[in-house]
């Protein structure tokens, strides 16, 4: 094109622009050309699942074929019913094994011995004290000649250790059976002319500890010996409101052999007059005694009380015939 041309003012014939084919897949080379796009939709047939085999026809009512059986094995109520059975069996054999032990048991004279004896050890506190120490005993055929006594009650003091009560050398006396307790009450006699103080030791002893201290007091005269006279109780505002250490005459100890308890008795003037020489029950209560206690019946009045209040301590310890006493 010239410069002239260019210049002119005339405008510039336009070449035609040839329209643009329509867009559809391009062509490449080496693949197959792709089908005209549709300008409609066109779905495909639905699927239809493959048929079922038709069900069989059911059975008229009451004509269901019965259900298979249980595999083989005892029902559950059968083993329930079994292991029940047999935990009652093993129960009652057991039960029956204890108790059958326990008459065992009971049939040994040393464990029944020894049950009586626990039990006895406990009467202290166990017992009513009008049972242990009533307020009236009887003391038919205790006097001189079978000569009947009755003694009443004045008081009774609060249980008590052993040393205190009992004084060293009887305390120690009766170490080896393991004192554990003393109780104890004074009585006068019918005419208030004398008192007596009767107690209960109770001891610690089995039957074996209870039948060695027995043999000792047998053997080495432990009852007769001075050095070992109980204390008197003194019951204020009474008939043996006096009645203290100077003022025993006699005495008696007893080792029972049913229960771990040893009883004795102490008994002295109510008038308070002092003795010089304390006799034992046994010297007391021997022929042609001219002693004061001996005149005065006195150790007839302590061996009298103390083996009543010992047989209530029998009673309650409830020995087999067939034991010694």
């Amino acid at each position: 094109m010239s410069i002239e041309a260019q210049g002119s003012g005339a405008p510039r014939p336009s070449a035609p622009v040839p329209p643009r084919p329509a867009a559809g897949p391009r062509a490449v080379p080496g693949r197959p050309a792709a089908p005209a796009a549709s300008s409609a939709y066109t779905l495909a047939p639905p699927v239809q699942p493959p048929a079922l085999p038709p069900l069989p026809p059911l059975p008229p009512h009451g004509t269901y074929p019965p259900r298979p059986a249980p595999a083989a094995g005892p029902p559950r109520r059968t083993r329930r019913t079994a292991l029940t059975v047999a935990l009652l069996v093993l129960g009652l054999g057991l039960v029956g094994g204890a108790v059958t032990g326990s008459w065992l048991l009971d049939q040994d004279p040393a464990h029944a011995a020894a049950g009586r004896f626990d039990t006895a050890r406990q009467l202290w506190h166990t017992t009513p004290v009008d049972t242990l120490f009533p307020p009236v005993v009887d003391g038919t055929g205790a006097g001189p000649d079978g000569a009947d006594r009755t003694w009443t009650r004045l008081g009774v003091a609060p249980d008590s250790g052993c040393a205190a009560t009992l004084g060293p050398d009887l305390a120690a006396a009766l170490r080896t059976a393991g004192c554990l307790r003393v109780v104890r009450a004074t009585y006068r006699d019918a005419t208030s002319s004398d008192v007596t103080t009767v107690g209960l030791v109770f001891t610690r002893a089995d039957p074996a500890g209870t039948a060695a201290l027995r043999t000792a007091f047998t053997k080495r005269r432990l009852a007769a010996d001075p050095r070992l006279l109980p204390a008197a109780y003194a019951v204020p505002g009474t008939a043996a409101a006096s009645f203290g250490g100077r003022q025993r005459a006699s005495w008696s100890i007893d080792v029972l052999a049913q229960a771990p308890v040893v009883a004795y008795a102490v008994t002295g003037f109510a008038d308070g007059r002092a003795v010089a020489a304390p006799e034992p029950a046994a010297a007391a209560m021997a022929a042609h005694d001219t002693s004061p206690a001996g005149q005065a019946g006195l150790g007839y009045e302590a061996k009298g009380l103390a083996d009543r209040v010992g047989r209530t301590v029998r009673a309650l310890a409830a020995p087999s015939p067939t034991e010694g006493g």
